[in-house]
């Protein structure tokens, strides 16, 4: 087998920290993909080994340019992104993926698809009026969807953001927590709060909930309502009844969209309760108008120990 070797120099030394990631994590799970052995001094990387590994690690070391010549940090999705493109022949689809920008947070970070499912399910929201995406923890399902609804408050696309969720969550009852029905189910509340702070200013977070341009709400607030002109997500949806998916559903009027979001293998509900999430998928799956969407672990876009968690689990549980 004929040995090869090559050189990557990089332009500075926080291109290198981007590239190589946390205690060079990148570049081990590189050489555990490929053979190929990658070794980095100062702002010199060394690719070496035989030469079929070694060419694939230097075409999806240089597809992934664009973020370590800014140092912008370089995650496991945009990695395995970059294999998939290269094996599937999608290089040109994964330029255009790296150039995409969704939108920014108030502190001026890009908000962006990181991988093609995730690509597939921003296409999904903005062409059809109901999205189901279902999918592991860490994945984006519902801090994509916040980004594209706050997107369509502040350009007057829709009158109205509503986000909800069912106020259920492992071992604790509402009874239990002290205050009113509110300040029970405001932790309950809070992922969905933490994605509106990435884009609006907290401070005038509540003179649009007092104007009824943002609500926040438990699911059980939703009954006998329409929901029209306003983008609507239901977020944890796995959690909720047959019956509650289908009656929150069922509020959606003119001129809205809804995301329903959730994790199946993720379920708090009694053993005997179905969930509403996976019924809703087996009802709905073939009706027209309605999109589907189904991320994996190869999705995660936390930290890199949370997609080795998630494949994990889903080996254990097959």
């Amino acid at each position: 087998m004929t040995e090869t070797s090559q050189t990557l120099q990089l332009p500075s030394h926080e291109s290198a920290i981007a590239l190589a990631g946390v205690a060079e994590e990148n570049l081990k799970f590189l050489s555990r993909h490929t053979g190929a052995n990658l070794v980095l001094r100062g702002q010199e990387l060394s690719i070496y080994g035989p030469e079929k590994p070694v060419e694939r690690v230097v075409k999806v070391l240089r597809s992934l340019q664009p973020y370590w010549q800014e140092a912008k940090t370089i995650s496991r999705p945009d990695l395995m992104t970059a294999f998939q493109a290269l094996d599937t022949g999608r290089m040109d689809e994964y330029q255009d993926l790296q150039k995409s920008v969704l939108a920014r947070t108030r502190r001026g970070e890009v908000v962006r698809a990181k991988t093609f499912r995730q690509k597939q399910y921003i296409k999904a929201i903005q062409k059809h009026d109901v999205t189901f995406c279902i999918g592991p923890a860490g994945t984006g399902k519902t801090f994509l969807a916040a980004v594209l609804a706050v997107r369509a408050l502040l350009n007057d696309e829709c009158e109205r953001l509503i986000l909800t969720r069912p106020a259920v969550e492992a071992g604790e009852k509402l009874g239990f927590l002290p205050g009113d029905l509110q300040q029970k189910v405001n932790p309950f509340l809070r992922p969905l709060y933490d994605a509106l702070y990435e884009f609006i200013d907290p401070q005038r977070i509540p003179d649009l909930m007092e104007r009824g341009q943002i609500e926040v709400a438990p699911l059980a607030y939703m009954r006998g309502r329409t929901l029209t002109n306003a983008f609507v997500i239901v977020d944890e949806a796995q959690n909720t009844t047959p019956a509650q998916l289908k009656m929150v559903l069922t509020r959606l009027g003119f001129g809205s969209k809804m995301v329903v979001t959730g994790d199946i293998t993720q379920t708090d509900l009694p053993r005997h309760q179905a969930s509403g999430l996976v019924v809703a998928t087996n009802i709905l799956k073939s009706v027209e108008g309605i999109a589907f969407c189904h991320f994996s672990q190869a999705d995660v876009v936390r930290h890199p120990l949370v997609q080795k968690i998630v494949e994990a689990y889903e080996k254990f549980e097959s």
